[in-house]
């Protein structure tokens, strides 16, 4: 018997030893072709790893974690005010690397050996909570990931963790749950707002008080909606109170809607909120597409055609009926029944895990100039995409507003900037930021904040986050003011002052931001007659001064003018 078992181990080890001689055999193979490949093609790190390094890479680097620290558990417990700064966190240290949604498509991103992981899908994904944290905290040799363990780099403890949590929450949406969720917009209806709120109680108090919740208000129900006193319009007929039937708008202008059998129409006055007067409101002729098919009395233009789509959540084009009044949680959402009943992620659409195309459709849908593919539509000409919801394909309902370069139209002035309030996303689409993967709401928070126009952080923090002084999306001066050439803290070096300058007409002399984030300079003005930021703020100097002004700057193009 003892015979048999030295005999037998005996076996094992030389078992064991072609094993391993096969291992590093294996191992000498690969070491060889790999160095074939590198100097064939040499150490550029623009390359993509091959699919052998990249399995390679992640085994070594998963079983280089201790155990103790992959069985980690997140202490942190997702919260509204706690993903906020964990998504500052990732902006302000991640994100140059892994672009603002995780992808990795930033242009750093793309450059690394090998390249920054997109966060979002599965081997990243799969990953428990404790090994992610142990790469974040401790970084990766040998590539661009760095440690943050570093004392001088961050001063809260937890920041790993934050970031953790940031991660989870731009995971991709799952083929299962894609599935989950086309099956469930056919079955589900809508419910209200009111339903989300006892799970998001929070969120739910931010929004109710953004203008997206208040943008259409019964006087019956809110005594304080209608702002002037109605005896005091002085530019059309005098209507009361009582045949208001809903006030549209608080921020800028205030119009006022009254009801004849099923549909609502707009009275011919409207109030200007920052000028505190009255103004006629009357859409006239050869101005909205839509106005050649309907008579020119007010009274004869009802909104459900040319506003309620946009004002509400399933506007009904038979029934004239809504689930909801104003921009509900739905409206971004989809129905939500289904998710009210039993929440998953896989029966509730979100557009921050959607491709950025889709989720920038869920506010380009009411946020742009434009008319349906198909018109009319049960004989009436609607101005916004029937048919559509979140999800679906805007393109397929929708076409933005046309325009021919050189010509001054109603929308566009002549070099294709916007011309009139409601056409952000015309602006957004043509932009910079927008083909780069930016959506809406990596500056924007519609549930609401404390900041103008609901801006995540104050304007000049939000661009800073990307484009700090001497970064490589620009600005190129080692200082704000060397960019700007305008003191700190002034008007002139506010970032949105020169990139997005109030140009686009909401009520005569209001304006709004455009949003191509181009900047347009006096020669422009001069071409093409659209308001340049400059000689807007100066308006008491000359388009040829601000010209020669920009000639002077050192860090301006001499060939732009």
């Amino acid at each position: 018997m003892h015979g048999f078992a030295a005999e037998w181990l005996q076996g094992e080890i030389l078992k064991r030893r072609d094993a391993l001689l096969l291992v590093l055999l294996g191992a000498e193979l690969i070491g060889a072709t790999c160095g074939i490949a590198v100097i064939r093609r040499g150490f550029s790190a623009s390359d993509a790893p091959s699919t052998l390094e990249r399995i390679v890479f992640r085994n070594v680097r998963n079983l280089g974690i201790p155990r103790n620290d992959k069985e980690s558990k997140n202490p942190l417990t997702p919260g509204p005010d706690l993903m906020r700064e964990a998504r500052g966190d990732f902006t302000n240290h991640c994100a140059g690397c892994h672009g603002l949604d995780g992808n990795g498509r930033s242009g750093v991103g793309q450059n690394l050996y090998p390249r920054a992981q997109d966060l979002r899908v599965p081997a990243t994904q799969n990953l428990t909570d404790g090994e992610l944290h142990y790469i974040i905290q401790n970084g990766v040799r040998h590539t661009g990931m760095p440690a943050i363990g570093n004392p001088h780099m961050f001063e809260d403890g937890n920041t790993a963790w934050k970031l953790v949590l940031f991660i989870r929450s731009i995971a991709q949406t799952t083929p299962q749950e894609k599935v989950e969720q086309a099956e469930i917009t056919k079955s589900a209806h809508y419910v209200g707002s009111i339903a989300c709120q006892k799970c998001h109680v929070e969120i739910y108090e931010r929004w109710k008080k953004t203008p997206m919740a208040n943008v259409v208000r019964d006087p019956r129900e809110h005594p304080d909606a209608i702002i002037p006193d109605l005896a005091t319009n002085n530019v059309s007929k005098k209507f009361t109170k009582e045949e208001v039937a809903y006030v549209y708008g608080s921020l800028w202008k205030q119009r006022y809607f009254t009801k004849i059998g099923d549909d609502y129409f707009p009275e011919p006055a409207q109030w200007d909120v920052l000028n505190k007067a009255w103004r006629p409101y009357k859409v006239a002729d050869g101005t909205d597409w839509w106005v050649q098919f309907y008579p020119p009395d007010n009274m004869k233009r009802p909104t459900g055609p040319t506003c309620d789509g946009c004002h509400s959540v399933d506007y009904n084009i038979q029934t004239k009926e809504v689930a909801e009044w104003n921009v509900g949680c739905e409206r971004c959402h989809g129905p939500g029944s289904e998710h009210v009943a039993h929440a998953t992620r896989g029966n509730i659409l979100n557009p921050a895990r959607m491709d950025t195309i889709s989720a920038n459709d869920t506010c380009i849908q009411c946020h742009s100039q434009g008319r349906p593919l198909t018109s009319p539509i049960e004989g009436k000409y609607y101005d916004w995409p029937v048919g559509y919801r979140v999800g679906l394909n805007l393109r397929d309902y929708w076409q933005l507003e046309d325009h021919k370069l050189g010509e001054l139209s109603f929308t566009h002035f002549p070099e294709g900037t916007a011309h009139k309030n409601r056409m952000q996303g015309n602006d957004f689409v043509r932009s910079e930021m927008y083909r780069h993967g930016v959506t809406c709401f990596d500056c924007h928070d519609v549930h609401g904040t404390g900041n103008y126009a609901q801006l995540r952080k104050p304007a000049n923090q939000i661009c800073l986050d990307c484009h700090g002084p001497g970064s490589q999306n620009g600005p190129r001066g080692a200082t704000l003011a060397e960019h700007t050439h305008h003191k700190v803290g002034s008007a002139g070096s506010e970032c949105v002052a020169c990139h997005m300058p109030k140009m686009e007409v909401t009520i005569p002399g209001v304006f709004v931001r455009a949003h191509t984030f181009e900047v347009i300079t006096p020669a422009m003005t001069d071409k093409y007659k659209i308001p340049n930021p400059c000689t807007t703020c100066h308006s008491d100097k000359t388009t040829n001064w601000a010209t020669d002004a920009l000639r002077h700057w050192p860090n301006q193009s001499p060939w732009r003018e």
